[in-house]
């Protein structure tokens, strides 16, 4: 094969457009999206009610009363946003050096995952300053596991004890060398 231009074959559409486009078919009321608006059935009812203009000059902003993290991509902070958990701790610390990476740089999301994780152990210890024992078997869904899905249930349960029993086997290595 040879990479001359003339050698290349070059395709022409020979078919007339009018006779490319699809007919509708009889007796099927309201076909074609993209027919002439006037034919349409959904015309008259598109834009009831019409669509708002410049709503977020209309939006009063909520008050920001806790620490809120927006992205490096935006100007500013949205008129509403969630001030349910704000950010404490060690976790909130992680949450704050994530946010000064962009959305599309891989370390803001490994951060923030991290950061979910910390918060976690750190809802545990909160739990137990304040005397209350958590129940991690089913707070992590432990019983439900066990009741629809079994066999997954048999499996990370292995799972788990092999790593328990190798860590197990790993110290004691470590104890009897020294």
């Amino acid at each position: 094969m040879s990479n001359h231009p003339e050698d290349a074959t070059i395709y022409v559409e020979n078919t007339d457009p009018q006779a490319q486009r699809k007919q509708p078919p009889p007796g099927i009321q309201g076909w074609g999206a993209d027919a002439d608006p006037q034919v349409r059935g959904g015309v008259p009812k598109e834009r009831t009610p019409p669509r708002f203009v410049d709503v977020r000059d209309s939006i009063a902003h909520q008050p920001r009363t806790v620490k809120v993290f927006h992205s490096t991509e935006r100007p500013g902070l949205t008129p509403v946003f969630g001030t349910t958990v704000p950010p404490s701790g060690v976790s909130g610390m992680i949450r704050a050096g994530a946010f000064r990476y962009s959305e599309n740089d891989l370390r803001h999301w490994l951060m923030l995952l991290f950061a979910d994780r910390v918060n976690m152990v750190e809802g545990i210890i909160e739990d137990l300053a304040h005397g209350h024992v958590p129940n991690i078997f089913k707070e992590m869904g432990g019983p439900a596991e066990w009741r629809h899905n079994r066999s997954g249930f048999y499996r990370k349960a292995a799972i788990a004890g092999a790593v328990a029993g190798l860590l197990l086997y790993m110290n004691s290595r470590r104890r009897r060398h020294h």
